[in-house]
């Protein structure tokens, strides 16, 4: 208990605009910045945390590279200045809703195999399922990876792209790219970052968070093609989406379970293992299994880049 309360003492402190400022999720607010926030927050009782959260990104001009606001990391740093008892939220409208269960029906069921070889997917192969407004499609991706990945299907927060791969309209695979880790020592080394550099250039890093090829689905190199073609679509389809173009790939690979040949075979780079600690641990103490860290610059200077001020 008194480590908490000796932890909430600094974080109170942080938060004072008297004392340089407070770094929540990436950024550094400002001790002008924080007396804004605080100000628009105590003028606006009758507002919601969401039209809060809005307005608040306004005033600081908080918005992504395609111009939409960061509203949801914004109501995170919302609720933590409130946490630590800086400025006073109303109440939140509804109680945090868990991750429902995702139905397991026969719509993914095993089949039989279709007979192929990996140069008959192409490109064209890849839909994007997430944003595309086909919620039954969306659902069926889910589905797909919640039964067939070992992590099961996981909501991804923020940018994100989701690909059905599909053979003569069957899925045969689905992949996930979506916002980088905060903190990957193997990858920053290899980067050669310092802080405020990945602070600045992180969303140029991308996740591969999901990849499952269906088991009955057995086709020698196949995972190395579909790697290497989704390395080629995501670049595209980012900067399409998002209004940017990322500049690198990461993905983490459980070596009790696999040994990441098929990264391997598709030229991504292996630059060491995960620390095995997970993202919220606060302990520094192992508690998931360490993963091999494997990256795929999509540029011939992507370290470089992402060291640019």
């Amino acid at each position: 208990m008194e480590r908490w309360t000796r932890e909430g003492r600094q974080a109170r402190a942080a938060a004072e605009p008297t004392l340089g400022g407070i770094r929540i999720r990436g950024r550094m607010f400002t001790p002008e910045e924080l007396l804004a926030v605080k100000t628009l927050v105590e003028a606006s009782p009758e507002d919601h945390r969401f039209a809060l959260s809005k307005r608040v990104c306004k005033l600081l001009g908080w918005v992504q590279p395609n111009g939409r606001l960061k509203d949801r990391s914004c109501r995170d740093v919302l609720a933590r200045l409130h946490d630590i008892g800086f400025l006073c939220l109303p109440r939140p409208r509804r109680p945090p809703v868990c991750r429902r269960p995702v139905p397991i029906t026969n719509r993914s069921a095993p089949r039989s195999a279709p007979t192929f070889g990996p140069r008959d997917i192409e490109p064209a192969s890849f839909s994007i399922i997430s944003g595309s407004g086909d919620l039954q499609r969306e659902r069926l991706w889910n589905e797909y990876v919640e039964r067939y990945h070992y992590l099961g299907y996981g909501v991804p927060l923020g940018p994100h792209l989701k690909y059905f791969v599909t053979l003569g309209g069957e899925p045969i695979a689905c992949l996930c790219f979506a916002g980088a880790a905060w903190r990957v020592e193997a990858r920053d080394r290899w980067i050669g970052w310092n802080r405020e550099q990945r602070e600045r250039n992180l969303h140029y890093v991308v996740n591969n968070t999901r990849f499952v090829v269906f088991p009955w689905i057995e086709v020698r190199n196949l995972a190395s093609r579909l790697l290497a073609l989704a390395a080629r679509r995501v670049a595209v389809d980012w900067l399409r989406r998002y209004a940017y173009r990322p500049l690198l790939l990461e993905t983490f690979v459980d070596s009790e379970r696999h040994a990441g040949t098929c990264y391997r075979a598709a030229n991504w780079l292996f630059v060491g293992y995960t620390k095995g600690r997970g993202k919220l641990d606060r302990h520094f103490k192992a508690n998931i299994p360490k993963k091999a860290v494997l990256l795929y610059p999509l540029v011939k200077d992507a370290s470089t880049r992402l060291r640019a001020g």
